[in-house]
């Protein structure tokens, strides 16, 4: 029984402190944003795979950077309408 309760408590925090992680109450269009943005994120931290990404484009690094700072506005589109 504690260890059960230690694990939910480690979770918590996790989920606390990272928001990517989700949680019980965390949308899909949530998560999948959270995601999207961690990928882009990605991109841009790793000049190596912003390089890659560049030449296969065939833009330049600074501008597919620009890009995908922008994409992490709204990575998936705009939020669903709330149904009453």
């Amino acid at each position: 029984m504690a260890d059960k309760l230690r694990a939910q408590q480690q979770l918590e925090q996790l989920q606390a402190r990272y928001v990517g992680t989700g949680h019980a109450d965390t949308t899909k269009f949530e998560w999948t944003s959270n995601i999207a943005r961690d990928t882009c994120s990605s991109f841009v931290g790793h000049a190596p795979l912003l390089e890659y990404m560049a030449l296969g484009m065939g833009e330049s690094k600074e501008k597919v950077r620009a890009m995908m700072i922008e994409k992490m506005v709204q990575p998936v589109g705009k939020p669903p309408e709330v149904q009453d």
